[in-house]
This record gives structure tokens, sequence and C-alpha cells, in this order.
């Protein structure tokens, strides 16, 4: 299993971006066809991440992809398309129930035997940003048990204020019980946890804070947006 302490999203569509994130030996780079992508440019950046995929150099960093969620009905379409590039893991957002889970195991598990690739060589990590997906954490973690390939979880915090109301501050006490209710969840089915992002990547302060924050309260790990987040981040949950 990769070590996920620095989870740093690129924009899908951005191939120069791509090659940059590559050499910077981040943990994890995850080329992002989802939120880091308009809509408008959506499909170009399939073909685009699954050409990075065979032809882009990532040294020792995992290579992971995000795929649109279900309710965007894009999910299935970006499998099809990057599957064959044969990335080391899917993140999938918008997690709300174990079902999604099942469902995207079953296609990863249909890629592997159709291209005769080891079982449960591509990784799945779930993004859980909503209030039913935090309700949910008990069924959705039990899936670790019978996929090996579900390997971590991790709290999407903007969305998640989005869907209960709340207002993010730099403090974070808002977002307090949903972080500790999502690692102790992990802890208890052995999942990897991966703390929210840092909007502001220029307040390393307030980087800083939270990722000291993420690793006392037991994450594994924090998703960046910005190399200069790489160093703190990796040094603080190290």
């Amino acid at each position: 299993m990769h070590s996920r302490r620095a989870l740093m999203y690129v924009p899908g569509s951005d191939l120069h971006k791509i090659e940059k994130a590559a050499a910077l030996e981040v943990d994890c780079v995850t080329l992002d066809l989802e939120d880091g992508v308009a809509d408008t440019r959506k499909d170009e950046a399939r073909q685009i991440v699954a050409d990075a995929l065979q032809t882009v150099d990532f040294g020792r960093s995992e290579r992971a992809v995000r795929v649109n969620g279900y309710p965007s009905f894009r999910t299935e379409e970006d499998l099809a398309a990057i599957l064959p590039a044969h990335p080391d893991a899917i993140v999938l957002p918008k997690v709300s129930s174990a079902d999604q889970i099942e469902k995207t195991n079953q296609i990863l598990l249909a890629a592997e035997n159709k291209h005769q690739w080891a079982p449960q060589s591509i990784a799945l990590i779930a993004i859980v940003e909503s209030a039913r997906g935090m309700i949910a954490l008990d069924s959705i973690c039990a899936l670790a048990e019978r996929f090996p390939r579900f390997q971590a979880i991790i709290f999407g915090a903007e969305d998640f204020c989005a869907d209960m109301g709340a207002t993010r501050t730099p403090a974070a006490t808002e977002l307090l019980y949903a972080r500790s209710h999502l690692v102790m969840y992990c802890a208890a089915y052995s999942l990897q946890a991966i703390d929210l992002v840092t909007v502001n990547f220029r307040d390393t302060e307030v980087l800083e804070r939270e990722a000291t924050q993420g690793a006392q309260l037991g994450y594994m790990g924090k998703q960046i947006i910005h190399p200069a987040q790489i160093e703190p981040v990796q040094r603080i949950f190290t």
C-alpha cells in the first residue's frame, strides 16, 4: 500500500502542470477530471490524462486519477477512457453509499481481467463529502474487509460544509466532529484517512495548523493543491 502523506491534485486538462507535478516527488499525484476541470474540457481531459499515464515519468509517485462522481453521470465513461492506461489508483468523489464502492470495484475488476493485470492492482480511494456519506461510513468502510483495493478515504471538507450549510473558518472548529468521525471509522477498518485541503495555499500558518490538527486526530495524510504545500505536509505527517 502506498504512503499518502501528501496527495496532490493536478488539473487533468493541463499537461504542463501534470509534467511539473510528476517531477515533484510527492507521495501521490492525482490527475483530476472533476473539480479541477471546466465542464467544457472534461472530455478533452480524459484523453490528456490517459496519454499522460502512459508517457509521463512520475518517478516514485503514485499515479491516481480522480474521476467524476456518480451524481454527474460521467463516472463510467471516465473509467472506460482511463483504465486502459492502468493508473495506480482511482479516486472516487461524492461517495454517499456502499453500493458506489461495490459498483466501482466491479468495473476495476473487469478491467484487470480484460487486460490480464494482477487482481487488485488498481487501488480505490473514496472521498466522503456529504452528511449522507458521513452517516453511511460504517457500511462504506466495512467493504475494505471484502475489497483489498479499497485502501483510503479522503475527507472533502469544502463540499461537506456546503452540504451542511456550515461556514468554513481558518480555525476549522466547524469540522472537528466530522473529521473525528471519519478518522475513527477508517481506524476501525484499517483504512488510510486523508485530511482536508487547505485552499489558501499561500497561508503557511493555516496549512501547518490544519496539518498538525489532522495528524493529532489520527489522519495519515493530507490533500494539497500547490507545490509549496508538499514540504510542510510531508514533514508534519512523517
